[in-house]
C-alpha cells in the first residue's frame, strides 16, 4: 500500500478525473470496480441530478469513489448539502478556496483532496486541511491555471513545498506516465483525456471518436480572460482566435462563450460549435475502451516501465 490507496481505501493510485459531461455514474462505478477512485463529476450536474447520480452509484460498486466540486459551482450550499446526505466519503475540489467548505467536510469525516495549478495555493490547499493535492499541470483538459506551467515541472515544486499526499495530474494516461510521475514525488495519479475516451464514459460518441483522432498541436489553452481552458481547435475555437485577432473585449468573448457550449460539444456532439474540452495527451489515445480494459493496460504498462528502469546503466 502507498499514500493514496490507504488514504482511499483502493487497489490502485489511479484516479479518474471527474471532467463535467464525461463522469457520470457509469464512469465513476467503472474505475471503482477496476481498483482506482472513480470520481463523479459534479460541475455539469443540478443538485438533483447529482443526488441521482450518487445513488446510482452505491448501487453499481461497492467500492469507494468520490465527487469532483467545482467550488464557484453557482448552487455550491445545495451540492455540499447533498455530499453530507448521501454520506459521500470522498471529495475533490477544484476552482475555488479549499479554506471555505474544508472545515465542514471534515466536520462530517469526508476525506478531501484540493486540485492546484501551483505551489503557492498547494500550500494555501494544506494549510486549510485537505487529506491530499492534486498538482495539474496545463497539459491538461479542461480549466486550467493561468501559470501555464507543466505537470513535470510543478510535480516536484509541489513535492518538495507540501508533507501531505500528492497526487499528479495532466498529460498522464500512460503506465510510463504513472511511473514517472511517482518518481517525481508523486503518490498517485488523475488520469482524465484517457477516461473520457472509454465505453463508459457519459461523453457523446462523436466526441469520443475526436480525442482518438487528436494529434500533437490539436489542442490549445485559450480564454484566459474568463477561466483558463484547454480545447481542440474547431470551428468555435477558430471563432475564439479571429475575436482575438480583433483585441476583442472580456465582455465579447464571453458572448461567443454563451451557455451550454461545453455540453453542446462533449455531450451533444456538436463538434464544430461546441467547446471541446481535452488534454494533450489525447495524442497517445488511440481507441475507446471499456475501463476495465483501461487499467489492464496502464497496469501491465507500469510494470514493463519499471523493468525498463531497473535496467538502466550509467
Amino acid at each position: 500500500m502507498n499514500l493514496i490507496t490507504q488514504l482511499f481505501k483502493i487497489q490502485y493510485p489511479i484516479i479518474q478525473g471527474g471532467m463535467v459531461w464525461n463522469s457520470g455514474y457509469k464512469l465513476a462505478a467503472a474505475v471503482s470496480n477496476s481498483g482506482g477512485l472513480g470520481l463523479i463529476g459534479a460541475g455539469s450536474m443540478y443538485p438533483d441530478v447529482l443526488k441521482t447520480h450518487i445513488q446510482k452509484c452505491k448501487k453499481a460498486t461497492s467500492k469507494p469513489f468520490g465527487v469532483n466540486v467545482p467550488l464557484l459551482y453557482p448552487d455550491i450550499e445545495a451540492i455540499m448539502n447533498i455530499l453530507i446526505e448521501e454520506n459521500v466519503e470522498i471529495v475533490f475540489t477544484s476552482a475555488g478556496n479549499p479554506s471555505l467548505w474544508t472545515p465542514l467536510l471534515k466536520e462530517h469525516h469526508i476525506k478531501v483532496a484540493h486540485v492546484v495549478s501551483s505551489t503557492k495555493f498547494a500550500l494555501k490547499a494544506e494549510n486549510a486541511g485537505v487529506d491530499a493535492i492534486v498538482a495539474e499541470g496545463f497539459e491538461a483538459g479542461g480549466h486550467n491555471g493561468r501559470e501555464e506551467t507543466t505537470t513535470f515541472t510543478l510535480l516536484p515544486m509541489v513535492r518538495k513545498a507540501v508533507q501531505i499526499p500528492l497526487i499528479a495530474a495532466g498529460g498522464i494516461a500512460t503506465g510510463h506516465g504513472m511511473l514517472a510521475a511517482m518518481i517525481l514525488g508523486a503518490d498517485g495519479v488523475q488520469m482524465g483525456s484517457r477516461f473520457a475516451a472509454s465505453e463508459e464514459s457519459s461523453a457523446h460518441y462523436d466526441f469520443k471518436n475526436k480525442i482518438c483522432s487528436v494529434q500533437e498541436g490539436d489542442t490549445q489553452l485559450t480564454l484566459k480572460e474568463l477561466a483558463p481552458v484547454r480545447l481542440i481547435k474547431n470551428g468555435f475555437y477558430n471563432q475564439i482566435q479571429n475575436l482575438y485577432a480583433k483585441h476583442a473585449t472580456k465582455e465579447e468573448l464571453q458572448y461567443l462563450l454563451g451557455k451550454g457550449r461545453a455540453k453542446r460539444g462533449m455531450f451533444e456532439g456538436d463538434l464544430e460549435e461546441g467547446e471541446l474540452e481535452i488534454g494533450q495527451i489525447a495524442g497517445l489515445i488511440d481507441d475507446i475502451q471499456p475501463v476495465s480494459e483501461i487499467f489492464n493496460d496502464i497496469l501491465t504498462d507500469f510494470e514493463s516501465a519499471k523493468k525498463t528502469l531497473n535496467s538502466l546503466d550509467f
